[in-house]
């Protein structure tokens, strides 16, 4: 029981620090279960258990940190243009459309499964439209959340895979069943995202549609002034050239990544490798591209090394088994029937709690467990479970490396970011499990 309240409150802790802004996450990551650890008398073991923490989070670590580069890289070279100038025609200017229109991009590049670059992805190739247009970077950050989360129901995204490998279940039992609730939330997603564009468009009013250009970098390729128009003509074709070669190599890239060819951070690594010798020749131009990113790589992988520390020790003290009993141990008898729902509904909040690998592999065995022992489907405990943790928590939670790259590439603080969207997301579990409620996915 001790471990259980030490854990309850390290993270207690940490949310009321970070969201009410009196110490940054970096510091609330590392020094909180340092001293949780200390307090529960593990001085001993505490090195090699951060040291086991930061050993998991390395690849992701690793991967960030190239995938960071590699889209940055892409953004200067004006990949993504061509795509920020159809927002901007379709849009006209307005806050609203592009609200929407983030939405349903977020939507189709989620289908792989994977949030980390889902939020690559549409960050790097919305937020110059966001900043040319001065929407608030919390509306990507929130939306992009939205739309990933839903999507992250598929069958070979994090939750589904777990919740299957933990109950030992296949896809028609847990995911099937579940479809016509995911495209209900498909659906409240783009209402959200056009009733937070409405908000954001009367904050700004409509703008019109900037010029033709859409990155403030300098393209290498471009020819200098005062050359001829021949220099001009060899520039535009050099350019038209590295075009068509980054849109292969990210759309190799993307399918490589998909198909999992290798794992994610070497093909990062490569990938990153291959576009800067191509766009980038020379060692100074290689050199000034490290230099102009290098603040975003650091502010990013920083917090996923620091989320490390706190699983590694969470894991570690055992805090979070003892949690996970805690938690199971409270449920009252007559909530056994409709113990589905249950989980559907606190789920989302418990993804701020509990990692993903500790809710699926400890939580929801007992929770199916406990429903079976009232004559409940274990099936249908999986369901409620994916309707709601790391379904649309994944976004939010402290203890997924995945959120500190959406909130790190946005540039905002965690904080603001769980207080805009966290009724958002709770309101997208809700009209899921309404909707598995009645299609007979879940039962009351």
């Amino acid at each position: 029981m001790m471990q259980a309240a030490l854990g309850f409150a390290t993270i207690a802790l940490f949310l009321l620090l970070t969201m009410s802004g009196r110490v940054s996450v970096l510091v609330a990551l590392v020094v909180l279960p340092v001293l949780a650890a200390l307090a529960g008398g593990f001085a001993g073991e505490l090195g090699e258990m951060v040291l086991d923490g930061l050993s998991k989070v390395a690849p992701t670590g690793i991967m960030i940190a190239f995938a960071v580069l590699y889209f940055s890289l892409m953004v200067d070279a004006g990949l993504f243009d061509p795509l920020i100038r159809g927002l901007l025609r379709l849009a006209e200017g307005d806050p609203l459309r592009i609200t929407v229109a983030t939405a349903v991009l977020t939507l189709c590049v989620a289908l792989d499964g994977d949030g980390a670059s889902t939020f690559l992805i549409t960050v790097s190739a919305l937020l110059p439209v966001y900043r040319r247009l001065g929407m608030s970077p919390l509306v990507l950050s929130g939306v992009v959340c939205l739309g990933a989360g839903v999507m992250n129901m598929v069958p070979w995204g994090g939750p589904t895979v777990r919740a299957m490998a933990a109950l030992k279940l296949e896809s028609s039992e847990v995911f099937t069943p579940v479809l016509p609730a995911m495209g209900l939330g498909i659906v409240w997603v783009l209402v959200a995202a056009w009733l937070i564009g409405r908000r954001e468009r009367r904050r700004l009013g409509a703008l019109t549609v900037p010029g033709p250009g859409t990155t403030e970098a300098v393209r290498t390729t471009a020819a200098a002034p005062g050359d001829g128009p021949g220099a001009v003509r060899v520039a535009e074709h050099r350019r038209l050239g590295l075009t068509v070669f980054n849109l292969l190599l990210t759309v190799v890239l993307v399918v490589a990544l998909v198909l999992e060819v290798m794992p994610l951070p070497v093909l990062f690594v490569l990938g990153f490798a291959v576009a800067l010798l191509v766009n980038h020749p020379t060692w100074e131009q290689q050199q000034a591209l490290l230099d102009r990113h290098a603040k975003n790589v650091v502010l990013v992988t920083t917090m996923i090394f620091a989320a490390g520390v706190l699983t590694g020790v969470l894991t570690g003290t055992r805090m979070i088994d003892a949690m996970a009993e805690a938690l199971v141990s409270v449920i009252p008898g007559s909530l056994g029937g409709h113990l589905p729902v249950l989980v559907a509904v606190t789920g989302m909040p418990l993804s701020l709690v509990f990692t993903p690998d500790a809710y699926y592999f400890g939580v929801l065995p007992v929770l199916a467990e406990t429903a079976h022992g009232f004559g409940t489907d274990p099936a249908e405990v999986a369901r409620a479970a994916i309707l709601g943790q790391m379904t649309t928590g994944f976004p939010l939670s402290p203890l997924t490396a995945s959120t500190f790259i959406l909130v790190g590439m946005s540039g905002v603080q965690l904080g603001e970011h769980q207080r805009f969207v966290f009724r958002w997301a709770f309101a997208t579990t809700l009209v899921m499990t309404a909707g598995a409620l009645l299609t007979g996915a879940l039962s009351l």
